[in-house]
């Protein structure tokens, strides 16, 4: 069998080692070439995965001409997302963008037509859609354990994008308060600020959790740290048909979720209207009330389901079977959560509540 060739765009984002440790995980897949302008981004990567130089690329044109490539992981700065999904488009190729999905909805709307007509998938990869406690908080919402969803809450974060390379392995605070000057994480112009990092999260996944309803209006406030450009905290209060739901970024959590739990935890709470779930990120269980039972009680997470254990795994099966990616991964679920973001980041400018944007 012929392996899934996959290739890598850019290194602005931490995300690509962990990707490329899928890909080179997957028995059915190979990572077929690499790309950054940038040569010494790289070389983690060619050192961990065994990269031949003739698959490693500081131009973008040589890189693609090595195909043919069946599908690229894009890395690349936020605000670079859409130009980067015009330039690979016309490459006969998938492409898999890690989060956010991008700047604005314009930028979105151009990934997306850039796509259409192209025979391949548009993908927009969300990490805590593969964290078992979220998927668990799915399926028991689904079955109406809670009864009808009204309330999304989500609190997350983490230290700040600089603590952590691939692999989450961890970075001194001496060198984060280096990096902080020249960091696209850092500069408005880049897409940068918690509220673009992790915003999308919450929405994307509340949409999917509220299948796929979106709010009416958007309250949102940010923090404005002397020195710094770019958000490092954001509040956004969304007002739908059933009520209202918070969803709250931060860098600059005590501790990362993924080694100890900050307070407050990172994380989803639902509020049914029978019931209640917490859902802390990488918990091992869920946490349950319902009317029947007001005690609160734990429910073991699922493990996650062969094909569907990791985002590459997910995409390689999908589209090997020539079928449509869902839920958090779908374009157009993840527009409706970018018009959320979208509208977040226009009402801390003109600090007002205002209608969900178009």
């Amino acid at each position: 069998m012929t392996k899934f060739r996959i290739v890598g765009i850019s290194f602005d984002h931490m995300h690509m080692g962990d990707l490329l440790r899928m890909v080179h995980e997957h028995a059915d897949a190979e990572i077929a070439g690499i790309f950054d302008p940038d040569r010494t981004r790289m070389q983690s990567a060619v050192d961990a995965f065994g990269i031949p130089e003739d698959r490693v690329f500081t131009d973008f044109d040589a890189c693609m001409s090595s195909g043919p490539h069946d599908m690229a992981i894009l890395c690349a700065a936020t605000a670079e997302h859409a130009d980067f999904t015009e330039r690979l488009a016309p490459h006969d190729l998938h492409v898999f963008v890690e989060k956010p999905f991008a700047a604005s909805a314009a930028d979105a709307r151009r990934m997306m037509r850039a796509m259409n007509g192209t025979g391949r998938q548009l993908i927009i990869n969300w990490p805590l859609r593969w964290v078992e406690s979220h998927v668990t908080a799915k399926r028991l919402i689904d079955e109406g354990r809670i009864g009808k969803l009204l309330e999304v809450h989500f609190y997350d974060g983490n230290r700040g994008p600089l603590y952590h390379l691939a692999d989450k392995v961890e970075v001194s605070p001496e060198d984060v308060e280096r990096q902080k000057p020249t960091s696209w994480w850092y500069k408005k112009a880049s897409g940068g600020g918690s509220l673009l990092d992790y915003l999308g999260y919450g929405a994307t996944l509340g949409t999917w959790y509220m299948g796929g309803a979106a709010p009416l209006e958007v309250t949102c406030t940010v923090d404005e740290t002397p020195g710094i450009e770019v958000d490092q905290h954001a509040i956004a209060v969304c007002r739908y048909a059933t009520g209202l739901s918070r969803l709250e970024t931060r860098w600059g959590t005590f501790t990362d979720p993924w080694t100890i739990q900050p307070q407050p935890v990172c994380g989803f709470t639902f509020v049914g209207s029978d019931g209640t779930i917490a859902s802390p990120d990488y918990a091992s269980h869920v946490t349950v009330q319902t009317r029947e039972q007001p005690e609160p009680h734990e429910i073991p997470a699922d493990p996650l389901r062969e094909g569907e254990r990791n985002a590459i795994e997910y995409a390689v099966h999908r589209l090997a079977g020539s079928l449509p990616v869902e839920g958090p991964l779908d374009p157009a679920l993840c527009l409706t959560a970018q018009r959320i973001v979208d509208t977040a980041v226009q009402s801390a400018a003109r600090k007002q509540t205002l209608e969900l944007l178009t």
